[in-house]
């Protein structure tokens, strides 16, 4: 699947393992269609000490889409970092030559230059210690696009796992949970899984918010007051959608068909999604106005510049930010 557009790839904390794993972008058959942006000098000097035979060229914007990489050849848009990396040990003085990396993908993939972006792992600790607030890639992307609900939808082959919550301590879920965001949730998912993943009639699965989905009230209230109301309103709308489900059954067969699951928060959902798909899951960000995925894991401080890191994760991001562009 060839895009007109070039696909464009932020390669991440600079001491972690994005930048390797941008270095075996040239082994695959999509790598003429992806720029990265980050330091070439960082990718090249990388190269050098794992070895790897690749040609690092340094591009202009204007060059983008007017010419594709050769072989081993990978493009790079150039952001410098401030100062010298070491591999396992991020620096805050980096942070904000991150977010510009950042900043100018998105701007690409708004104006056109770039059919979608697929993003590496950020240390978010380095870039609050920065004294920049940074919560995730999800809602900085929402912030830089105007986007009022980002949703988080992580994919791992057929098993598709969406969140009514993202980056918020645990505390903080039940106060967060409203009817109107759930709902807005959900509407978000059911359409991009018909426009983006063509899946004409999607079925969903919502799971509660309580052990036993709140055991009829007994558990908490949230799954009787907020979440059966949601799911009530949206199947008199014809969806099929089922719900609210205990947890710890909602993801089985017993659970019924389902093209995505529903989950109140990160470690509802995520836990089951990385134990079928580790390694070869993407994560997805509906409710933008641009395509962008990334990988599943982070930035894998210790084991940095060792040469190991496993590339599935973004060759997968890679191919299915190419799909989604391409619908």
């Amino acid at each position: 699947m060839t895009l007109v557009k070039p696909l464009v790839i932020t390669a991440g904390e600079p001491a972690g393992i994005g930048p390797e794993l941008c270095l075996s972008l040239p082994q695959s058959r999509l790598a003429h269609d992806v720029v990265v942006i980050s330091d070439p000098d960082l990718l090249q000097d990388l190269a050098a000490r794992l070895d790897v035979d690749i040609i690092i060229s340094a591009i202009d914007p204007d060059d983008v889409g007017r010419r594709r990489g050769g072989d081993n050849e990978l493009l790079v848009l150039a952001e410098r970092f401030h100062v010298p990396t070491t591999c396992g040990s991020p620096d805050p003085a980096n942070a904000s030559a991150l977010l510009a990396g950042l900043r100018r993908a998105v701007a690409g993939c708004v104006d056109g230059s770039f059919a979608g972006l697929v993003t590496a792992p950020l240390q978010k600790s380095v870039i609050n210690d920065a004294g920049i607030a940074f919560s995730g890639h999800t809602e900085f992307l929402a912030e830089l696009t105007g986007s009022h609900r980002p949703v988080m939808l992580l994919v791992a082959g057929d098993l598709r796992v969406a969140l009514a919550s993202t980056h918020m301590p645990l505390r903080a879920v039940p106060d967060y949970l409203t009817a109107d965001g759930l709902r807005e949730v959900i509407e978000i998912l059911h359409e991009e899984l018909r426009s983006r993943f063509s899946i004409d009639d999607p079925q969903i699965v919502v799971c509660g918010l309580n052990p036993h989905a709140g055991e009829g009230g007994h558990l908490g209230s949230e799954d009787l007051e907020i979440i059966a109301p949601v799911i009530e309103e949206l199947a008199a709308r014809g969806w099929a959608i089922r719900g609210p489900l205990p947890a710890d059954t909602a993801f089985t067969p017993a659970a019924g068909p389902k093209d995505a699951v529903v989950a109140m928060y990160h470690d509802q959902g995520l836990p089951v999604l990385k134990y079928a798909g580790f390694g070869s899951a993407v994560n997805v960000t509906l409710g933008l106005p641009i395509v962008r995925t990334s990988v599943d894991h982070g930035t894998a401080l210790d084991i940095a510049g060792k040469g190991i890191a496993d590339p599935g994760s973004l060759c997968a991001a890679v191919e299915l930010a190419t799909r989604l562009a391409s619908t």
